[in-house]
């Protein structure tokens, strides 16, 4: 069914914005707020460690979600080449959506306070919610649009660059959440 409905440009973007509404109808629905609790709406927050990180458009995590859509293209590209890109952008889309919805869950809004130096986060408004589904989605035509070693290439300069200015990246904030260490954590503190 997700091929039928994702065979045409028009019906494939259709279910990509459909997915986005959802997401933000769920996330509303959780408690989230549209915007940030501040009153300001913009589309760039570069500080990490203040309580506006994670309300606005974009910020040092999104890179992460960029990063994230290249992976889930490559896996999908290897585990289902049969599949239209369409299709892998539609599925893309889910997961991404699934993971903010995820992610803005008590348990692991709690379990980023507990183990990482994010300990005022309150999850992520709606909007940053969507931001981050879009950065995955760019992420996905990134990896579909460049060879395998630009994407790696890009990877590698985009975690060290998230390193360098923010003290974090997609690996270490799988890391700290899975299996969080002290020394890391420190030094993300600026210790």
């Amino acid at each position: 069914m997700l091929e039928r409905l994702s065979r045409t440009p028009g019906r494939a973007l259709a279910l990509v914005l459909l997915i986005l509404a959802v997401t933000a109808l769920v996330l509303r629905a959780m408690g989230h707020s549209f915007i940030c609790p501040c009153g300001q709406v913009r589309l760039w927050y570069g500080e990490v460690m203040t309580a506006q990180n994670s309300q606005h458009l974009l910020d040092w995590y999104s890179f992460s979600h960029l990063l994230f859509g290249m992976l889930v293209f490559g896996a999908m590209r290897m585990l289902l080449p049969e599949w239209s890109l369409r299709k892998r952008l539609v599925v893309t889309a889910m997961i991404a959506a699934g993971w903010e919805i995820g992610e803005n869950t008590p348990f692991l809004i709690d379990r980023y306070r507990d183990v990482t130096v994010s300990v005022n986060y309150t999850g992520d408004s709606v909007l940053n919610a969507l931001g981050d589904t879009l950065a995955a989605l760019a992420g996905f035509a990134l990896a579909a649009t460049l060879p395998v070693w630009g994407s790696a290439a890009l990877f590698v300069a985009v975690e060290a660059l998230t390193l360098w200015m923010a003290r974090d990246g997609l690996l270490l904030s799988v890391l700290m959440v899975t299996a969080p260490l002290d020394v890391i954590r420190h030094w993300q503190a600026g210790a």
